[in-house]
């Protein structure tokens, strides 16, 4: 689960992570008052949205209006944030649609020496998760990566007992910091740490993390994701879900028990199991299609879950075919087959339909199609299945 940097930074505050003081506005009215209620000679103006590159990143239709920017007065404030509130904001992480922009983050200026970048995400290779550091902070840190790797440096630590103070000095060492920010970066680095663990955090990322002119750091944006599964365990952050951030057919997936993620391809794929959903993307990309989807159903849906599996398949007009390859373990061909039929009489079947099954009751499942009247294309293999999907669907 995503959330707003204005939530992220209010859970930093209540950890212990220093950042700057900042006020939430809805209207321009509001923004010139959060100015005011600053006191600074200036500020800045954050549109909020679930996507990064908000700095580069532009109104739709007002390219000279980016999604962070400076003022120096309530005017400016306000102007900004009339221009930012209601518009579509347009970054590398969006796509060409852009977001839309319902709240901003009016932030106090703050003094800065220097940019850096700090992140801890959970390395699934060593079971343990990792910080990482660059003195390249404020820019596409995906682009430091792929460049110049060596500016990037790495310390994992265990989760029971948290970043070592050895550790933040040899970081230090590695980024050129010294005197009272070593001090600074131990507090720092170590609530950090300790607050990835304690929420099951899937991502924590400061981006720009700045040395102030004293010397302490500050995280001037955050960026927290959490682990959906933990999400039981806190009902105060599973609250602070946006559903207006998220795309709607995969909140409607997500309330049916279905994993849904939308793609920009024209050939539908409802599978049972992630790594068969992987495969089966994988095959349908390697014959000349793109999938619209990925679409997992798990091991124990059942027909009414599958039904609503198509609805939502259907219901995107990109969709110009489906693809069905399920593996039986737990979940039955049998199941799948009727549950086909019975979406078809709800539903309906607009494009072609592809179906592939194996394993558990795979031969009464394809006699169950077989005789039926509704006219589904079956496919002996996963080969074979993925080049018909990609012919079917043009």
């Amino acid at each position: 689960m995503k959330i707003h940097e204005f939530q992220a930074k209010a859970i930093l505050r209540q950890n212990d992570v220093p950042v700057p003081r900042g006020i939430v506005a809805t209207t321009a009215e509001q923004a010139a008052g959060a100015f005011d209620e600053l006191g600074g000679s200036f500020a800045v103006v954050k549109a909020q949205i679930h996507a990064g590159g908000r700095g580069k990143g532009t109104i739709k239709g007002n390219p000279q209006q980016h999604g962070v920017q400076l003022v120096r007065s309530r005017q400016e404030a306000s102007e900004v944030a009339d221009r930012l509130l209601g518009g579509k904001l347009v970054t590398i992480q969006t796509g060409l649609e852009g977001q839309t922009v319902r709240q901003v983050l009016i932030e106090e200026g703050c003094d800065i020496a220097r940019e850096l970048y700090l992140g801890i995400v959970l390395d699934r290779a060593k079971a343990q998760p990792v910080l990482m550091v660059s003195s390249e902070g404020g820019v596409e840190i995906e682009k430091v990566a792929a460049e110049t790797p060596e500016r990037i440096h790495k310390a994992y630590f265990d989760q029971a007992t948290g970043l070592a103070s050895f550790q933040v000095r040899k970081i230090c060492a590695q980024l050129g910091l010294e005197g009272p920010t070593l001090k600074s970066a131990n507090r720092f680095m170590k609530a950090l740490c300790q607050l990835f663990v304690k929420y099951d955090c899937s991502l924590a990322e400061i981006n720009p993390l700045v040395v102030t002119g004293d010397g302490e750091l500050l995280a001037l944006d955050a960026k927290i994701n959490f682990d959906d599964n933990g999400l039981f365990r806190y009902p105060d952050i599973a609250k602070l879900r946006d559903l207006s951030e998220e795309e709607p057919a995969e909140v409607r997936a997500s309330k049916a028990g279905l994993s849904y993620v939308k793609l920009d391809g024209n050939i539908g794929c409802l599978v049972n199991g992630a790594g068969l959903a992987m495969g089966t993307m994988d095959i349908i990309k390697h014959h000349g299609g793109e999938p619209a989807n990925f679409l997992d159903v798990g091991g124990g849906a059942d027909v009414a879950q599958v039904t609503e599996a198509f609805r939502i398949l259907l219901d995107d007009k990109k969709v110009k075919a489906v693809l069905v390859n399920i593996f039986g373990g737990i979940m039955r061909c049998t199941t799948i087959a009727t549950a086909l039929l019975e979406a078809y009489k709800t539903v309906g079947f607009n494009v072609p339909l592809v179906v592939r099954l194996e394993g558990t009751e795979v031969e009464e499942g394809r006699k169950i199609i077989a005789e039926s009247d509704v006219d589904i294309i079956t496919a002996e293999d996963l080969t074979d299945a993925a080049r018909k999907v990609v012919k079917a669907a043009g």
